[in-house]
């Protein structure tokens, strides 16, 4: 049977939420208008507090913006200092567990890294001994044809 052919009472019966999900709205509009309220309260006592200490800020403010930039500095040269100083110990740490031989991400790249060094290093010193054969026998040839 299609909507349209049901009586005008059962189709509202069976569009009327459950008692369910009527306290669930309920409980939740509760709690969205507390909410509201307390975020009005918030921003009058914000424009009040800011209507009241602005004459305060004005006239103290030669001296607690250079009070604030100092306090700015201070605080981002600790911050800097603790993340090199975990920084430092992550990276010791990491080596320890690399040279004990537990693998730590990243060692076999490191590993990858240090054979395909090792490897033009060995082909860079066979390199240059041919070059320098070879112009060891150019300067023998050469002594050889001016004596």
């Amino acid at each position: 049977m299609s909507d349209q052919q049901k009586p005008m009472s059962q189709r509202l019966q069976d569009s009327t939420p459950s008692s369910g999900q009527a306290i669930r709205f309920l409980t939740a509009a509760t709690i969205g208008g507390v909410l509201l309220g307390l975020s009005g309260l918030t921003l009058t006592g914000t424009v009040i507090s800011l209507i009241i200490v602005t004459p305060v800020l004005v006239l103290f403010s030669p001296i607690l913006i250079p009070a604030g930039i100092v306090l700015f500095l201070v605080t981002a040269g600790f911050l800097f200092a603790g993340g090199c100083g975990v920084a430092a110990l992550a990276a010791l740490a990491w080596i320890y567990n690399y040279v004990a031989g537990k693998h730590p991400p990243g060692s076999e790249q490191l590993d990858y890294a240090r054979m395909r060094i090792a490897s033009k290093a060995r082909d860079l010193k066979e390199r240059a001994k041919e070059s320098g054969n070879q112009v060891q026998q150019k300067t023998q040839e050469a002594s050889v044809q001016g004596s």
